[in-house]
């Protein structure tokens, strides 16, 4: 007999609905709904919040291979969380550009360091530029962070491609500008944003 089976049967021995056993379990009704059609398996706490619910141990709940295909998406889950957490957290580093004295702008013919806030003797639309990049990967950053638990299929697509590209863009802007202060922290950030993604695969 499969989860889905067992789960059914259990709850209608109890003769509980599926919006009470959700209630009993806090999740939702929809939730427990995907667990009786058989389209997904709960999480390992849910899991053993069934079985002290039941009374039954993981193993009358679960075939090996069901807690195996449990197991493997609660790692994969995890991973995806704590992946996002640190290309989040990378994306808000360039947060310090504003304040860091990282780019160099010629003053009365003399060269300074300036942070992006305080800086000036450069053209406009570079300043533009540094802005809109900067606050691109910090918007980036808040949304990584912030929608860690969407599962939308778009966003998981698009949040990972979205840092990179904008890591990218800020290097070559950069590098184009002749900021090499500015270029070697960015170009940090990305190189261990790159391996993070490399050992995933």
């Amino acid at each position: 007999m499969e989860f889905y089976e067992k789960l059914q049967e259990l709850r209608k021995q109890r003769g509980l609905t599926q919006e009470e056993l959700a209630a009993a379990l806090y999740v939702s009704r929809t939730a427990v709904s995907k667990w009786e059609s058989g389209r997904g398996y709960p999480n390992i706490e849910s899991l053993k919040a069934l079985a002290r619910f039941f009374s039954v141990t993981l193993d009358e709940l679960l075939s090996s291979e069901e807690i195996l295909t449990v197991a493997e998406a609660d790692q994969k889950k995890t991973e995806t969380h704590f992946r996002d957490l640190v290309l989040g957290l990378l994306d808000l580093c360039m947060s310090l550009l504003l304040f860091l004295p990282l780019f160099a702008a010629t003053h009365g013919g003399e060269l300074r360091e300036a942070s992006l806030l305080t800086l000036d003797g450069v053209a406009p639309y570079l300043q533009i530029a540094y802005f809109s990049v900067v606050v691109g990967m910090i918007l980036a950053g808040v949304l990584t962070l912030a929608l860690q638990t969407c599962t939308s299929p778009v966003w998981m697509q698009v949040k990972t491609r979205l840092s990179m590209i904008l890591g990218v863009i800020a290097v070559l802007l950069f590098v184009i500008s002749r900021q090499p202060y500015a270029t070697v922290f960015a170009f940090f950030l990305l190189v261990i944003k790159t391996v993070m993604l490399i050992k995933r695969r």
